[in-house]
C-alpha cells in the first residue's frame, strides 16, 4: 500500500480544524448559557504526537479527535467559561488554519496529478 505521510497528516489537521471550529461555533452560541462550558479540540497536540511516532503513517490513520471541556478556562458568576472575545479571536484564526491547510492539499493533489501527466 503507498501511503503519502504528508497528504495524511494534512487530511486530518484539516478533520482536527474542521471539527474545532464546530466548537469554537457552539461556544459562542452558547456564551449567555449559564454554566456553559467552554469546549476546544486539541488535534495540533493530537497530530503532533501521531508524527512523532515510529510509524506516523498508521499513527495518523488511528487518530481520533475529540472535543473536550476547557477546564482551564476563568469562570464567571454565571457559570460560563466562555470569552466572546477571545473566542472569536480563536473562531477567526481556526478559520484561516483551515484555508491555509486546504491550499497546501490542493496544490499537493496538483503536484501529483501534474507528475502523472492530468493536469
Amino acid at each position: 500500500m503507498l501511503t503519502d505521510t504528508t497528504q495524511l497528516a494534512l487530511e486530518r489537521a484539516l478533520e482536527g480544524s474542521s471539527l474545532r471550529q464546530q466548537a469554537l461555533a457552539s461556544n459562542l452560541a452558547n456564551v449567555n448559557t449559564p454554566g456553559y462550558r467552554r469546549r476546544d479540540v486539541d488535534f495540533h497536540g493530537t497530530l503532533a504526537g501521531a508524527m512523532r511516532s515510529g510509524d506516523a503513517a498508521s499513527a495518523l490513520a488511528g487518530v481520533r479527535l475529540g472535543v473536550t471541556e476547557d477546564a482551564a478556562a476563568v469562570v464567571r458568576a454565571d457559570g460560563s467559561s466562555v470569552d466572546v472575545d477571545a473566542e472569536s479571536a480563536k473562531l477567526a484564526a481556526n478559520g484561516l488554519e483551515y484555508e491555509q491547510l486546504s491550499s497546501a492539499a490542493r496544490v499537493r493533489i496538483e503536484i501529483l496529478r501534474a507528475a502523472m501527466g492530468l493536469g
